[in-house]
């Protein structure tokens, strides 16, 4: 994305993704037919991919969030473990990474006693080892991409 005016629209949308196509039109100064043009672009081309309702994880019944490291019992088993893990709906992102272990899951549960289970349940069904950390405190996530200029 190298346009300006893209790039200003695609950081003004996410900063603010219930901005109206007029309140965008004025933070850019496009008509709103031109930035409703340019965000379906946008959205085509791969650049906007989708737009979402954050939810509060202590409304919803979640509060306790960890990180969950998890290696390979053996190294030579199949690298399935995104699709063995999948179905487990408290794994909120899974990540490959470098270093010791082979992922990095984010779960967000409602209790202690919940996240031992879940943690049993990720061991047994993807034959790994495990190490949790459990998040005390969050300041801040779901950061735009792009820096606001003023």
């Amino acid at each position: 994305m190298d346009d300006p005016v893209d790039i200003r629209l695609a950081t003004e949308v996410s900063h603010d993704p219930r901005a109206t196509l007029a309140q965008l039109s004025d933070r850019v100064g496009l008509s709103v037919s031109a930035v409703q043009a340019r965000l379906k672009k946008l959205e085509s081309t791969g650049v906007i991919v989708g737009y979402r309702a954050l939810l509060d994880p202590e409304a919803v019944g979640r509060p306790l969030s960890a990180f969950i490291e998890i290696t390979p019992l053996d190294p030579r088993q199949p690298d399935d473990a995104p699709e063995l893990l999948e179905p487990l709906t408290a794994i909120e992102a899974c990540h490959s990474v470098a270093g010791d272990a082979a992922y990095m899951l984010f779960v967000r549960v409602a209790s202690p006693r919940e996240l031992e289970a879940l943690v049993n349940e990720i061991r047994h069904r993807a034959s790994v080892n495990t190490r949790t950390t459990v998040v005390l405190q969050t300041f801040y996530e779901h950061r735009p991409m792009l820096a606001a200029t003023d």
